[in-house]
This record gives C-alpha cells, structure tokens and sequence, in this order.
C-alpha cells in the first residue's frame, strides 16, 4: 500500500493533470507495479471529484493495482449532482493507518507539466519545452472528461480566436456532458474560437478519427501516448491539462498557461447539470431477452470457443520482447485496426504487427506456443483484446519478468497462463525458438505458486505464478467465459 499525502492547493493555472503526471515524473510507468496508491490529508479538501478521478484514471500509467481516495463529503456533493446521492456510503481510512510506502505532493508547489512523446512517463515542465511548434491541440478522453475539463478552455478562449494553423479539437466524454456545456453557453465559445467538436466517446484517443500529421506535434488530455497510438505511425504526440493545451492552441506554439497575457479563469461547476435519463433503455426481462435475436452484418464474428489448459504442453517461444510492452504494441489502435473489434480473427491479422511482423502468421501456422516478455508487460490501455487476440493465434503461456496488473488479469480471462521468472536472470537465457515442455500442469497450478519447465537442453526452468484458487480455475476451464457457462 502507497500513501501519498496531499498537503496545500493547486495554484492558478496547474490542475488535477498535473499532479498525476508529477507522479509519473518522479515513478515512470512502471513505478506502481504491485501497489495500490492511496491519497489523503489536507489537500484533499481542494480537489473535487472529478479532479481525482483525473489522478486515478492514469493510475494505470504509472502500473498500479487501483488508485483510492476516500470516499468524503465531496464525493456525497458530486453523487448528489448526478442525482445519486442514495448511493453515497462514506469510505475513509482508519485513525492511524500506516503504509507501506510514504510519499508527499505539496500541491502548491507544482508546476505546468507535460509528458513528451512517446511515454506517459517522460515527464517534464512545460516551460522546458515551451515555443516548440504545434500542430494540434485535443481537449477530452476518459482522463480528463468532467465538466471543468471543458468549461476552462471555454472560458479561455472566449472573445478569442485559436491559432489557424492549429486543429483544436473538442471531443465530449458524454451527451450529458455535452448537453450541460450547451446550456452554460461553454460550447458556443469553443466553436467559435475555431474549436473542432467530435461525437462523445474514445475516438482520437484510440486514433479512430483527429490523427494528427506525421511528425507534428499533438498535444492531448489523453491517458497515453505510445507511439502510433493516436492513428498516425509517425506521431508525436504530448499529454498535457487543459490548461496547456487550450494555451498552446491559442499562442500556436507549446506554451506555459503560465505565460498567458490574461487573467486565470475560475470554473465553477453547477449543482445541475443536465442527466437525461430519457435516452437510457431499461434492459429487457429474461423472458423478452430469450425473444430477441442477434443481428451480425459481415463483419461481427461469434467469439472463439477456446479449450481448457491441458495438463501437458510442448510449446515454441515464437516471441521475445523487452520492458514496459504495451497493449498498444501487443495490439495497437487505430482506423486500420479498431473497426475489427467484433471479428477476433480479422482483428487477431494485427497481434504484434509493429514488433515482429511475422508474428501473427508464424502464430497461425505454429498453433501453441509462448512469449516472453520484461518488466511491466502489458501497461497501458486495458484492451482486452489484447489478450483474446493473441490467445485465437495460439498463445498458451506469457513468461515475464512482471506484469501490468489489468493485461494479466485479461490473459487469465482468456485462458493464458501468466508466468514470472522465479530467477528473473533467466530472462537473458531464454531466446525465441526455445521450446518449454510442462508436465502435470493443472496440477502444479493447484498445488502451490511455483512449476517448472523443461528446456531443450534438459535443464529446467522455474517459474512462479501469483493466481488465487479462483484464478487457477479459470484457467483450467480455458477462460472466464467458458467458467461462467460450467455454473450458470
């Protein structure tokens, strides 16, 4: 457990953007492996709910298990505004709780920050970077989606005009959302500074629509922003608050919000915004739901059914990577790609492309086999196709020296065996092409947390895991969906 102690308030023109990306400065994304970050003490009392779910949301960043804050009378407000204050049960830490790990964020002390391509952990001030050209500027995605998010960069740009060599793009994280900013007048002021509006959802996140140009620089709200991730091979792209993108957009260059020539804009948020419950759909009863039948257009494939983990395997190393894989480079992002969600087999023509592009044919042709990988394997993005792609061509076991808490958890959900070197130094013995034989698998997963494999060399090769009993049965059923299906 990491307690980070929150101390003072955030001054004009730094916000919650800021204080994940200081994490991330001072962790890279491999820093939170294993942990589980708290954040608590006085500076609390200055971040609203949104502004934390802005900090927990690139928790993931940083490879951390989750991100808590205590649920308080801020959180109470902000339910109370969605209409959901029943739901409201106060969650705070026990008088005198201690950690495992101590860490402290004066937040008055912070600065504009920017994480430079082409990781969320190559972290550094603004100003260092500042007068760098700009191609784009891209306010929204699931890390900065609260009405402040929106309503500052309105508010900055009222009775402006964003520089015309820059697309600024405006990408809503919700109707509601969209429909409030409406009523307070907010989107006008965007639209007509020149703002670029998009329909309410992932889009230039995941690089389906607002890719920027080839090597032009993009600064985004976005969580990530690994290489071609945006939708463009070549791209380069920055994370950034709002505040220093919608400043950059303005001055045409990367800026300091700092450095404006007018004065910093107070947001404050209604206490009603517009939940429009009339768009929502009840879910059918049981009886209705055993009526309808599924419509498939050429392009939406059934999942695979996948067997369950046998008790011998002989399988080929087909893949060896280094550290800090992401699902992006397992899996990437994009128009080319993305549109195959729903056909696991087209989608599966795409595995590791960017990495080794023979893999997804040597996959297809080899049938079972396994791939190694480095420290915090799979960060990023929780894609669970991730998992489900790779494990269609064949992929039976992920050795690695750790790995990002979601990616494993989705690899157990498929039916991959995520595995970690008992002797991390044996990463540097194993090369592709080596073959691993396992006997009495399902047992060894029942027994205890260590199995081994035998090489071809005959020496063996020990191996941990970190399932719970749960897990291991989820694997020996090939799957969470196949474990689902044995009991309901």
């Amino acid at each position: 457990m990491w307690g980070v102690k929150l101390t003072g308030a955030l001054n004009d023109w730094v916000s919650a953007k800021d204080v994940i990306l200081e994490m991330l400065r001072r962790h890279g994304v491999n820093g939170g492996v294993g942990r589980i970050i708290e954040y608590y003490g006085p500076g609390l009392a200055n971040l609203s709910a949104m502004d934390r779910h802005v900090i927990a949301n690139m928790g993931a960043e940083l490879g951390a298990t989750t991100t808590v804050f205590p649920a308080d009378d801020e959180i109470r407000r902000f339910l109370k505004t969605q209409k959901r204050e029943a739901d409201f049960t106060e969650l705070t830490a026990d008088p005198g709780c201690d950690y495992d790990v101590h860490e402290s964020i004066e937040l008055s002390e912070l600065e504009p920050l920017i994480a430079k391509p082409t990781s969320p952990g190559n972290v550094v001030p603004v100003r260092e970077v500042a007068g760098q050209s700009l191609y784009q500027a891209y306010i929204g995605s699931s890390a900065n989606p609260g009405y402040r998010d929106f309503a500052m960069p309105a508010m900055m740009v009222a009775g402006r005009r964003v520089d015309p060599a820059v697309s600024f793009d405006i990408n809503p994280t919700s109707r509601s959302l969209l429909e409030t900013l409406i009523r307070e007048g907010h989107l006008a002021h965007l639209i007509h500074s020149g703002a670029r509006l998009h329909q309410a959802g992932c889009n230039g996140c995941i690089g389906m629509g607002q890719a920027p140009a080839s090597g032009r620089n993009s600064l985004r709200t976005v969580p990530r922003n690994f290489p071609g991730r945006s939708g463009t091979e070549e791209d380069s792209v920055f994370l950034c608050s709002p505040e220093t993108a919608t400043a950059s957009a303005l001055k045409g260059e990367i800026t300091d919000p700092r450095d404006l020539d007018f004065a910093y804009p107070h947001v404050t948020e209604p206490d009603d915004p517009i939940i429009n419950e009339d768009l929502l759909q009840p879910p059918p009863t049981k009886e209705d739901a055993r009526k309808i039948e599924l419509i498939k257009g050429p392009n939406i494939a059934s999942l695979p059914e996948f067997e369950g983990l046998p008790d011998t395997l002989e399988l080929p190393i087909l893949l060896k990577v280094g550290d800090d894989i992401s699902t992006d480079e397992i899996l990437r992002a994009g128009a080319e790609v993305l549109p195959f969600r729903s056909n696991i087999p087209q989608i599966s023509r795409f595995v590791y492309d960017k990495v080794d592009k023979t893999y997804p044919q040597r996959a297809e042709e080899t049938g079972d086999h396994a791939i190694v990988g480095g420290d915090n394997y799979g960060q990023g993005s929780s894609r669970e196709h991730a998992a489900l792609a790779p494990r269609y061509l064949g992929l039976r076991v992920v050795i690695a020296k750790k790995f990002a808490r979601i990616h494993w958890q989705n690899l157990v959900n498929f039916g991959v065996l995520p595995l970690t070197f008992a002797d991390p130094g044996d990463y540097d013995h194993l090369e592709q092409g080596e073959r691993l034989h396992f006997a009495d698998l399902r047992q060894a997963l029942q027994k205890g947390a260590r199995l081994c494999a035998r090489l071809t060399n005959g020496n063996e090769l020990v191996l941990e895991h970190a399932l719970s009993p749960r897990q291991v049965d989820l694997l020996l059923a090939g799957g969470l969906i196949n474990w689902m299906r044995e009991r309901f």
